[in-house]
């Protein structure tokens, strides 16, 4: 079977594993790694959303072969380490905020909403409704009114 390595929260990982077997399924089935959820496995509800280099993805939609040995792969179990902190300051913003009902969704919408930041501050700009607007990640509980309001707190603290 092939190997593949990877940076996986800070820590270099080789796994045993057709190159075919979705990202997704090495971290949570291999790894151990369950903070990205299993929704749909389609790229569609986004509840896997985890960072690549820093950038948002859909670890369900990508096959491990593609993953390089050089990417850095960060789950909501590794964000705390990108602040050096217990908590990022978008998972304090959920608490006080009260976002979570169910959880099922929060760890995919906080990458997701961390990722959002980087990308608004790198260019040079604040985030805005619109930017919310386009954040796809599906909350089956609903509580879309607290997650907007969580992510305008924690970026002002990021």
């Amino acid at each position: 079977m092939p190997t593949h390595t990877f940076q996986l929260n800070g820590t270099r990982v080789t796994v045993d594993v057709a190159d075919d077997v979705r990202l997704l399924w090495v971290l949570r089935d291999i790894l151990g790694v369950t903070g990205p959820k299993y929704g749909c496995g389609l790229n569609v509800c986004k509840a896997c959303t985890s960072h690549i280099n820093g950038k948002a993805f859909n670890p369900c939609s990508v096959p491990v072969s593609q993953i390089k040995d050089s990417d850095e792969i960060t789950t909501i179990e590794g964000l705390p380490a990108t602040v050096g902190a217990d908590l990022h300051p978008m998972q304090e913003a959920w608490l006080e905020e009260d976002v979570a009902q169910c959880g099922f969704c929060q760890p995919g919408q906080i990458m997701a909403a961390v990722a959002l930041v980087h990308k608004v501050r790198a260019e040079g700009r604040q985030i805005t409704d619109e930017d919310l607007d386009g954040l796809r990640n599906i909350c089956r509980c609903g509580t879309y009114p607290r997650i907007r309001t969580a992510i305008k707190k924690a970026a002002q603290n990021m």
